[in-house]
């Protein structure tokens, strides 16, 4: 090798060790990446089902009328509170109330002629009957006399068989007409006065009906509310034609709400009564509290949707029906489970979703995870991480895997991030 050859080679070994030296130093000194991190803990947390839906009021009465008849008067307007049995509205009555008195005076009539039969004294077939008997009675004593004195005067020899034999003939007969009265005038008291008290009977069960119609016919036209609740529809004015087949009035209840929501299968098999719920008005309102109160047995064929039904009280009516809401149902509640911030999850690469754990020696790591359920910003996680894993919260977006970090303190923000509070001091 000649000198400067070797030269050559000195000066490349040296150059190589500057290199490698200046890398060893850019890594020495290449600052750590600020985090914040949170334990993952064992704790408690609610499955929460979720789905839009409509409010309906507990319950409605579109009332028609039973009678086509014009309006004679108003008692409500819409948006007055009603009770049940109050009266809404009167009808055009004048001509049924006179049919009422009509039938009132036939019942009243019939009334009076069935206590009239009932108390009354035997008619004149049975007292015809009854003096039938008393002379056929007659005949028979007087037959039997006539009998008895024959035989005595046959025993003294006074008197020939033959006059014996003739009285004996006419007692028989005599005895017989008496028995046949008897029966006549039994069968007139027993049956005739029956059946004359068993139509005046029918005649005032049928006068009785007539009036109870016609006042029914009366009370139709006084419309009276079914239920408790709020008019809010009243689309006739005084005068106007009321028809038996169109609503005069309509009444709602919406002292409580209902949410009927249509929610998929796989959500509402772990829906039972009685679960509790919150409704969310759409434009913001605060939340209500409810409960599931029907939840289908079956499956709607056109749409394969379960129906759930949650109920809310509504106090000073603050939700109208109709008003759209975001109904959140408890189905169960998970104890015992490792829990983690929603905001130390990350999207993989590789497809799934990954947190990034930090070691005893502020070493970030990749780990797959499994998710189960999620309640505002803790979620549950199935598999990947164990209870007391520190998981990056803030500043893991980007981190690479097996990066080391900085812990950063309770309180200490990133480098140029200030709040609201040290802006307005530092403008001052």
């Amino acid at each position: 090798m000649t000198m400067r050859t070797a030269r050559r080679w000195c000066v490349c070994a040296a150059l190589a060790g500057a290199v490698a030296a200046c890398g060893r130093k850019e890594e020495e000194t290449k600052p750590l990446v600020p985090v914040q991190v949170a334990p993952a803990i064992r704790g408690s947390i609610r499955q929460i089902v979720t789905a839009d839906s409509i409010l309906y009021p507990r319950d409605q009465a579109n009332i028609m009328p039973k009678i086509s008849a014009p309006v004679r008067r108003f008692l409500v307007n819409r948006g007055d509170h009603v009770k049940q049995g109050q009266l809404l509205a009167v009808l055009e009555n004048r001509d049924l109330m006179g049919g009422a008195v009509a039938s009132r005076g036939q019942y009243a009539q019939a009334e009076a002629n069935y206590r009239t039969t009932a108390s009354a004294s035997v008619p004149e077939q049975v007292t015809k009957a009854q003096t039938d008997v008393d002379a056929a009675r007659q005949a028979l004593d007087a037959a039997k006399k006539l009998l008895d004195s024959r035989e005595q005067l046959f025993k003294e020899g006074a008197l020939a068989r033959k006059a014996v034999d003739e009285a004996q003939v006419a007692y028989t007969q005599s005895k017989g007409q008496f028995e046949l009265a008897q029966q006549h005038l039994q069968a007139l008291q027993s049956v005739g006065k029956q059946e004359q008290i068993k139509a005046a009977a029918a005649q005032l069960e049928t006068a009785k009906g007539q009036y109870e119609s016609a006042q029914a016919q009366v009370a139709y036209s006084e419309i009276r509310s079914p239920i408790n609740g709020v008019v809010t529809d009243r689309p006739l004015y005084v005068g106007e034609m009321a028809n038996s087949g169109a609503p005069l009035l309509t009444v709602m209840d919406v002292s409580a709400v209902v949410a009927r929501v249509n929610m998929a299968q796989d959500q509402a098999k772990d829906l039972s009564v009685g679960d509790e719920a919150t409704l969310t008005p759409a434009d913001g309102g605060d939340p209500v509290p409810g409960k599931v109160t029907i939840v289908s047995p079956a499956v709607d064929p056109n749409t394969t949707t379960v129906q759930v039904w949650v109920q809310a009280n509504n106090p000073g009516d603050r939700l109208r029906a109709g008003t759209s809401v975001h109904v959140a149902i408890v189905a169960a509640t998970l104890d015992g489970v490792t829990l983690i911030p929603a905001a130390a999850v990350f999207p993989s690469a590789e497809g799934g979703t990954v947190v990034k754990a930090v070691d005893d020696k502020d070493v970030a790591h990749d780990k797959k995870v499994v998710l189960g359920v999620k309640e505002e910003d803790l979620v549950q996680v199935v598999s990947g991480v164990a209870p007391g894993e520190r998981v990056v919260t803030v500043g893991g977006l980007g981190l690479e895997d097996k990066a080391k970090v900085r812990v950063m303190k309770p309180g200490e923000k990133p480098a140029g991030e200030t709040d609201e509070k040290d802006e307005k001091e530092g403008g001052h």
